[in-house]
């Protein structure tokens, strides 16, 4: 199988492929392996924590729309694991 060029990732990137990842944790979207809702609250919170590291060591450090992704990820992904941690 030859190589395929994967193009490079940026940081608006990473937050969105952690953001997916979260929400797949969260069961909000299926795992794009199996097709299946798979809950896991402690990878989703392990997931946030990770973004709420990435917020405190880039702080100033970002383009404003990289900051507004960041924060926006965060308040949502925040909320909706509260919401899944009353509906266990």
């Amino acid at each position: 199988m030859p190589y395929e060029q994967v193009p490079p990732i940026t940081f608006s990137g990473f937050i969105y492929s952690l953001s997916t990842t979260c929400l797949m944790h969260l069961g909000e979207i299926p795992n794009p392996s199996s097709q299946k809702i798979e809950k896991n609250l402690t990878l989703a919170k392990q997931t946030i924590d990770l973004l709420e590291i990435l917020a405190e060591k880039t702080k100033g450090n970002l383009t404003p729309e990289e900051d507004s992704l960041l924060k926006s990820a965060l308040t949502e992904l925040r909320f909706l694991y509260v919401k899944a941690l009353s509906g266990r």
